[in-house]
């Protein structure tokens, strides 16, 4: 059991791993929600148990299970984003297989994945399918509520549902992330930000999301008015709703590095070329043309300064979805320097000195993720290939 503090509501209350879990009809879905992954970011927590303590004192009837899950306990407790190391970066399967496997735990979140791990695993096995995982975040910097999810069409057709900016290809950047091993594993799985840190309007908007949520996935069931009510709730928050979003920079911080983000930028503001963003090494660092930045670096903890994001034309998702509907990417390996990183086919080693047609962005468009391997080299990662969609398919979001 730990104590958690909320800056913006300035409450105490006490969790668990387990905040709560309501076992409701059979037939219905799984889901499950993940707050405090961050400890610095306690407003998933408190929105988790007010939504479900709601549930409770309501009586409202619940189709399958719902979990809410804390994170990172010793570091909510703390009140810091981590006590050793990025819970959110450390999702790796070799990593997992030393921490959980071989009992190799060296700190607390080491110690926290591992709890996490085999929570998770109870799940999946005890629990019945469709499965969502829905991950509760804030930022540093001030922000209207938006979803970040890895780039799969099961993910993009879950999260259009939404009215609110969506952002792709997060999982380029961010390394050993929570929801890009789940996603992996198949399942729909997103990141939800709800607003700064310690506003308490994050929330009231991650209220307002769990609830949408639960009627999505058909947990909760209601009149289509209070359905389209509890979406309007959520879009009153937003901007640019149901626009998708790619990130095509991050601004990387080194170990050594002495980083400083200039006041006054917010999420999805747009920035003539020029202006001062950040003192890198004491040195002024200044855009080299118009920009969008995204998530700006306003706290001591953390590795990603920033990031540059564009708007995706719909024309491009619409060409990237019947691209990889009829996997263009099974005819790609039989062209010279393009073949199978693994057997599973779901990962392109891709030599740029002889396909130097090969830009990232066409792969993007077929779904994959790429990362230079070496100076010639692209390991590029599907993410269509694992996706259970056949366990969705039931869903109304899914038949729409």
């Amino acid at each position: 059991m730990s104590l958690v503090h909320s800056i913006a509501l300035d409450e105490t209350l006490e969790v668990d791993r387990v905040i709560d879990h309501i076992q409701g009809k059979e037939g219905g879905p799984t889901v499950v929600f993940f707050g405090g992954v961050h400890g610095n970011e306690t407003a998933g927590v408190f929105a988790l148990k007010e939504t479900f303590k709601e549930i409770r004192s309501k009586n409202i009837p619940i189709n399958g299970e719902v979990y809410a899950i804390s994170g990172n306990l010793g570091a909510l407790e703390s009140r810091q984003r981590f006590k050793k190391e990025d819970l959110n970066r450390i999702w790796f399967p070799e990593r997992i297989e030393h921490i959980v496997g071989n009992k190799e735990i060296h700190h607390n979140e080491e110690n926290e994945l591992s709890h996490l791990y085999k929570l998770i695993q109870d799940i999946l096995k005890n629990s019945n399918p469709p499965f969502y995982f829905l991950d509760l975040h804030t930022t540093s910097s001030d922000t209207v509520p938006f979803m970040v999810l890895n780039d799969s069409l099961l993910n993009r057709k879950y999260a259009s549902n939404y009215p609110l900016p969506i952002i792709l290809g997060i999982e380029e950047y961010l390394k050993g992330a929570l929801l890009s091993y789940i996603n992996e594993l198949g399942y729909v799985s997103l990141g939800f930000e709800s607003g700064q840190h310690d506003d308490d309007k994050a929330v009231e908007s991650c209220i307002d999301f769990i609830r949408y949520s639960l009627v999505l996935t058909q947990s909760v069931k209601v009149s289509e008015d209070e359905k389209e009510h509890l979406k309007k709730e959520i879009s009153e928050y937003g901007r640019d709703t149901h626009t998708f979003y790619e990130i095509y920079h991050q601004h990387d911080i080194g170990p050594e590095t002495s980083f400083k983000m200039y006041p006054g930028f917010i999420n999805f503001q747009k920035i003539s070329k020029g202006v001062g963003l950040a003192l890198v090494d004491g040195v002024e660092l200044k855009t080299t043309k118009k920009r969008q930045i995204f998530m700006p670096l306003y706290q001591e903890q953390g590795n990603e300064g920033f990031y540059f994001i564009r708007p995706i034309p719909k024309v491009l998702l619409w060409l990237s979805k019947k691209l990889r509907s009829f996997k263009v990417d099974h005819i790609l390996v039989k062209l010279p320097g393009v073949q199978w990183e693994s057997e599973k086919k779901d990962t392109l080693m891709v030599d740029q000195r002889i396909a130097r047609f090969f830009a990232k962005s066409f792969l993007h468009l077929l779904g994959y993720r790429a990362r230079k391997f070496d100076r010639s080299h692209l390991i590029a990662k599907n993410r269509e290939s694992a996706s259970r969609s056949s366990e969705y398919a039931d869903a109304a979001w899914f038949q729409e």
